[in-house]
């Protein structure tokens, strides 16, 4: 029995090998389009793209019986690791065949590329961490200070919200702060890209509110006209958008407390039937957000307001963040515009949040390797709201294994704590949150009236997590509870 399994599994390890040495090699010219320094980790990347395209639980088992790797935890280094159990099972390798990723060379890698785009920071075990500012932080250096003690690495600024004179007094001030207390801190912006939000422009209008109930039809509509002035009509804020609506195409407002799907379709309005609504006030407010899972938008990523403002981004940030991109054209578009600026240009931060996103997330890593220092942020809000919520715990494991075999640094963001952050108190699920949220390299808190407790939770939790496990790979640090039963240590948790 031992003999057939073994026997299975040189045939099968091999082939697997083949395969993805022959995948690597047919994505050649692919590979010599990104930058020389991530050439390596584009060919990971292929590597387990191609593994991950073939069925192999039963090769799995096969290597559990036989108390070798399963491959599960191989994302950054798996050619090698490959190679590592073909060794075990009695092959022979050349010394030029051996491939030079390895799990050393390949967790060096991605430590580098961490810390090229966030900067220095205080124990290797431990995330980075990103604030997202407040425009009342523009008037208050002390708690920006304060934020630096505590273990701030990297400040957020959106770029969806005030201007460039309040965004100038963040950076005056954090600058100010970095310089007295001799403390590192990295600058990010997020580029608002399309302003996707309601207007109210019929019923309601003045008062920025109006009523709805599930079941009924409300309107979606370029302008106010040839309606009923009891009927509720709002506009998407961006043109082009109601053009792109289907039948039965989702819609959901104020991220996904309200639901309807498109029933009524007109040359000039789509007329869209409530299913749910989630909240207490059964209303539709001014300057809600929209997702349409369901839709091709388009629009385009890349706005004219974002192209405005990207002087002042690249005089001061040392990241910018690209919102709702969605394919390699989106990413060349801003690399062009990125390109027109001499000298300084700020480290490019991919915003997972829609499908598309999702589904090009291979393509855009490559896209992004053209340059030295590119990384990825997990934008869970949106993201949750176009795939669906019950999908967002397997879509982010996606997302950080694919990132993790392109040595590609992640930011996992979007509520994090934020119970804890707006009233004090943490829930049990985020909690648990916090802790997978220790796979990446990077960790964003929102803003809130309790950020210091938040980053001082939220670093005990990962210092914790920290003893376990490194990425997806845990590792086995004494147990109390083992040394408890043993007798050596006291019952302490």
């Amino acid at each position: 029995m031992k003999d057939d399994i073994l026997g299975r599994l040189s045939v099968s390890m091999e082939s697997l090998e083949n395969k993805l040495v022959e995948k690597t090699r047919l994505k050649a010219e692919l590979i010599k389009t990104v930058h020389p320094t991530q050439r390596d980790s584009a060919a990971n990347l292929i590597r387990y793209l191609a593994l991950r395209s073939e069925d192999i639980r039963l090769t799995q088992n096969d290597l559990h019986n036989m108390g070798l790797s399963s491959l599960a935890s191989s994302e950054s280094h798996l050619l090698r690791q490959i190679q590592s159990i073909r060794e075990r099972l009695g092959h022979k390798y050349r010394t030029s065949e051996i491939s030079d990723c390895t799990w050393e060379s390949s967790k060096k890698l991605i430590k580098q590329k961490s810390a090229a785009l966030f900067g220095p920071k205080e124990g290797d075990y431990l995330p980075s961490i990103m604030v997202t500012f407040d425009a009342s932080f523009a008037d208050n250096y002390a708690l920006i200070k304060n934020l630096l003690l505590h273990g701030m690495n990297v400040a957020r600024i959106n770029c969806a919200h005030d201007d460039e004179a309040t965004w100038a007094r963040l950076i005056s001030n954090l600058r100010k702060a970095m310089e007295k207390t001799g403390k590192p801190c990295r600058i990010y912006m997020d580029l608002a890209g399309p302003k996707i939000r309601t207007r109210i422009i019929n019923k309601g209008r003045k008062k920025g509110r109006v009523k709805i109930k599930e079941g009924q039809i409300i309107w979606m509509a370029e302008k106010a006209k040839n309606f009923d002035k009891e009927e509720v009509v709002i506009h998407p804020n961006e043109k082009g958008i109601i053009a792109s609506l289907k039948k039965e195409e989702r819609i959901f407002i104020d991220d996904g407390m309200i639901q309807g799907v498109v029933e009524n379709v007109r040359k000039d309005r789509v007329g869209i039937r409530i299913t749910r609504i989630s909240t207490a006030k059964k209303q539709i407010k001014e300057g809600k957000g929209i997702n349409f899972p369901d839709t091709d938008l388009d629009i385009p990523a890349l706005t004219l307001f974002d192209i405005s403002v990207l002087p002042f981004v690249c005089e001061n940030a040392d990241m910018v963040g690209y919102s709702f991109i969605r394919d390699p054209a989106d990413m060349a578009l801003l690399m062009h515009e990125l390109d027109k600026f001499k000298g300084r240009r700020p480290d490019l931060i991919i915003k997972v949040e829609t499908p598309e996103a999702v589904l090009n997330l291979p393509m855009l890593l490559l896209e992004g390797m053209k340059r030295p220092a590119v990384g990825v942020m997990i934008a869970r809000g949106d993201l949750a709201v176009e795939i669906g919520f019950e999908r967002l715990s397997e879509i982010q494991e996606e997302i950080l294994w694919i990132c993790e075999a392109a040595h590609i640094p992640v930011i996992w963001a979007t509520q994090v704590l934020e119970s804890l952050n707006k009233s004090g108190m943490a829930t049990r699920s985020e909690i648990t949150d916090v802790v997978h949220s220790a796979q990446a390299e990077c960790v964003m808190i929102n803003k809130g009236l309790h950020t210091i407790e938040v980053m001082e939770t939220l670093i005990d939790i990962l210092k914790r997590t920290a003893e376990h496990r490194s990425k997806k790979r845990f590792i086995f640090r004494p147990l109390n509870i083992a040394r408890q039963f043993f007798g050596e240590n006291q019952a302490v948790l």
